[in-house]
């Protein structure tokens, strides 16, 4: 309600009273929101952070190792210590509330750990003997070079000029952006000129591996036929294939190789699976960049007559209470007191959103494997069609929270580990007047494929005139799609590998 005060005009002064709606999103449904679109990953390096900074939190592994030191004869730090979790059985929806967790130290109502066998799985009791085995870090292709590089007998000029170089090449070892960029990244007053950055960059591709500060594929290649001997067989015929029929070389078009080049089409076989034999890549066998492992969120697996889902219980956070802490409570006087049941309260919120977060994975988790269990049960030729927006109304949710809940997080089934995304498809009309999912068609056409003649391969026209015979109704462009989504070749390209 405002006074609007009176203009020059004379108007008198009035009261208006406005009514409008405004949505707001609490801290505490921001956090669930946040939670949900984490991956496993970013989830625990999330909540560490947060662990970190609020001492009313803590982690059973912290837990299990205090135990371990009480049982042993050892006093822990703080007499008392305990944290008390709570568990989301496999299957099961959590509980509508986290409990009310005392101020005055006593044991939590309700538990807060999401495994389903009590907490006892992925996480050890280590002593302070026990060392965990650290594999060395693996060499870079920089230090590799570099290495080869301090034996070589450059000048010092030339060593400066190379260990720019080395500095520039991408994972693969190639100088993707040319030598403008080394010149640049030279000492100011360095005075080098591009022909002399060249030809150190010459005597940089003869290290191992062979082919590396190459400025493109043919350079890399040539190279690397380069150090053939003089006498290896079609050695000459592959540099000038090299040279000037890449092109040809890719689209495997002996025949043209042959009429350009005026050589035999078995020599120029020989020379083509030369060049097949050498490293387009040759950086990439030295590249450092660690290997990512996929650890699923949920499974589903097959009981009796039905697929049950269940959370991987390594996968969910375990997070609790400090006991401790919260007895301190009753006892803290003043801004500490005050600034100790903020804690609190933020660690209430996050075990409540944490729980949340394990409840509705799983709610999407088992409407996906009921949508899709023709999938699990027959393989990919039976997904059927499915978007967000039916699974957001089975269970009674926003299209934006399944979007959340179903990136980056994965499931583990008979058929293999997939993302939730992966069970989601477009339909395409059936002759019957239902649709067929995307996958389900891909499936169909790779398996046209695979059993089709080698000497006459299925043109796309042909793969879409088959599968309208089983009544799927699907263009030739589509097929088309498809089949370079799967980055299978064309019916000519596969006729001339075979």
């Amino acid at each position: 309600m405002a006074a609007i005060p009176s203009d020059p005009a004379g108007m008198k002064p009035a009261l208006q009273l406005r009514l409008h709606q405004q949505l707001t999103l609490t801290p505490q449904l921001q956090q669930a929101i946040r939670l949900l679109q984490l991956s496993q990953l970013e989830l625990e390096a999330e909540l560490r952070q947060i662990a970190e900074s609020n001492p009313l939190l803590e982690f059973a592994e912290e837990v299990e190792d205090d135990e371990a030191a009480e049982s042993s004869g050892t006093e822990s730090e703080y007499p008392g210590n305990e944290t008390v979790t709570a568990s989301v059985p496999a299957g099961d929806e959590a509980g509508d509330d986290a409990g009310d967790w005392s101020d005055g130290g006593g044991a939590a109502e309700a538990p807060i750990d999401f495994s389903s066998n009590g907490g006892s799985s992925g996480a050890g009791m280590r002593g302070d003997d026990d060392f965990e085995p650290q594999n060395a870090a693996p060499e870079t292709l920089q230090q590799h070079l570099l290495w080869q590089l301090n034996l070589a007998s450059f000048n010092p000029r030339q060593h400066l000029i190379a260990t720019v170089l080395i500095d520039a090449l991408n994972s693969d070892g190639y100088l993707a952006e040319g030598l403008e960029p080394v010149l640049a990244a030279l000492p100011a007053g360095f005075n080098a000129s591009v022909e002399e950055i060249n030809a150190v960059r010459r005597q940089l591709q003869g290290f191992d591996p062979a082919g590396v500060g190459s400025l493109d594929l043919r350079d890399c290649l040539r190279v690397q036929l380069e150090q053939f001997a003089p006498g290896t067989p079609q050695r000459e015929l592959a540099l000038r294939i090299v040279d000037t029929e890449l092109e040809l070389l890719a689209r495997n078009d002996t025949a043209r190789l042959a009429r350009r080049l005026r050589a035999g089409e078995n020599d120029v076989a020989d020379a083509a699976v030369l060049i097949r034999s050498l490293d387009p890549r040759p950086g990439a066998a030295l590249d450092a960049t660690p290997v990512e492992y996929v650890a699923p969120d949920v499974y589903a697996l097959r009981d009796g007559s039905r697929w049950r889902v269940s959370l991987n219980p390594d996968a969910q956070p375990r997070l609790g209470l400090n006991q401790h802490y919260c007895g301190l409570i009753a006892r803290a006087r003043g801004e500490d007191a005050s600034w100790m049941r903020g804690q609190l309260q933020e660690a209430r919120w996050l075990i409540k959103s944490l729980e949340s977060r394990a409840e509705t994975l799983l709610k999407v988790a088992e409407a996906i494997v009921r949508r899709q269990s023709a999938f699990l049960d027959y393989g990919p030729e039976a997904m059927h069609p499915l978007v967000l927006r039916e699974v957001a109304e089975e269970v009674g949710m926003h299209e934006s929270t399944i979007s959340r809940v179903t990136t980056r997080k994965y499931m583990h089934t008979p058929r293999g580990t997939f993302e939730l995304k992966y069970f989601f498809s477009s339909g395409v009309s059936t002759e019957d007047g239902g649709t067929a999912s995307a996958t389900a068609i891909q499936a169909m056409l790779r398996k046209l494929i695979e059993a089709e003649d080698a000497r006459k391969p299925l043109s796309d026209l042909a793969i879409a005139e088959e599968l309208q015979r089983k009544g799927i109704q699907v263009a030739r462009r589509t097929v088309a799609k498809y089949r370079e989504g799967l980055r299978i070749p064309t019916s000519s390209e596969r006729q001339r590998a075979g």
